[in-house]
């Protein structure tokens, strides 16, 4: 009987036959999207390019406060590895929107972007704060919105400090790693980052200094000013040249 069908026929005679079960998960998916992204579907990303967001508060050792909207790295850490071992991803795209946090948290993730073989573009939106900045230069390359910002300040720490010479030296060998690996990740120069990052003339309330796009870029501290269409062309070039 089947047979006998036009192929408009039996595609037709498979969407009236669908069992309840299957129209139901349909239904709920839909239902779903809706609830969670005001849309009935949503586009499919490449399947051949990895993307992982960095939002809000980089989560480390300490959990962070629950109204804040946070980045575990114990989530990050698995998708690099799978990114790295998985043949069918060709590339990988970070979004920054970060306002910093964990400082040994967003130097690990930092350091496993940039030892990653296949590769890897970030973008700036919004933001790239404190340890966003490493975290933004990790890439092959790295792009940074018109209107985001990326703040450089020394390191701090919250709670109790005790106020003697090895704290102090402490304090200064990490500060030392994250400058070392901001030199080594992108085009700015060692006196620059040093200058803008105890600048006591651009923040009421701390030491350090905000760059606004162009600003980054023209310091050496991003590659490229753009948005989402670039990061992603840029991206696809690199796939190509490194097959």
């Amino acid at each position: 009987m089947i047979n006998n069908f036009t192929n408009q026929q039996y595609s037709q005679f498979l969407t009236n036959n669908q069992s309840p079960t299957n129209q139901n998960e349909g239904t709920n998916k839909q239902a779903e999207n809706i609830q969670a992204f005001g849309a009935n579907s949503l586009p499919e990303a490449s399947q051949n390019i990895h993307t992982i967001n960095i939002i809000g508060h980089i989560e480390g050792h300490m959990v962070a406060p629950p109204q804040n909207k946070s980045t575990k790295y114990e989530h990050i850490i698995p998708q690099l590895v799978a990114v790295e071992e998985n043949p069918n991803i060709e590339g990988l795209l970070i979004i920054l929107n970060t306002v910093g946090g964990d400082v040994e948290a967003g130097l690990a993730i930092s350091e496993l972007i940039c030892s990653l073989s296949k590769p890897k573009v970030t973008l700036v939106i919004g933001g790239g704060h404190s340890i966003g900045v490493p975290l933004a230069t990790a890439g092959d390359y790295s792009f940074i919105a018109p209107t985001a910002t990326m703040t450089i300040h020394p390191i701090r720490m919250n709670g109790l400090v005790i106020g003697i010479p090895q704290t102090f030296k402490y304090f200064s060998k990490m500060q030392e790693r994250i400058v070392n690996f901001v030199l080594r990740t992108s085009k700015i120069d060692r006196d620059v980052f040093i200058r803008l990052m105890n600048a006591t003339d651009e923040l009421a309330s701390d030491v350090g200094t905000i760059l606004i796009g162009e600003e980054a870029v023209k310091h050496g501290l991003i590659d490229e000013v753009g948005g989402l269409n670039k990061a992603i062309s840029k991206l696809n070039e690199l796939i190509k040249a490194s097959k």
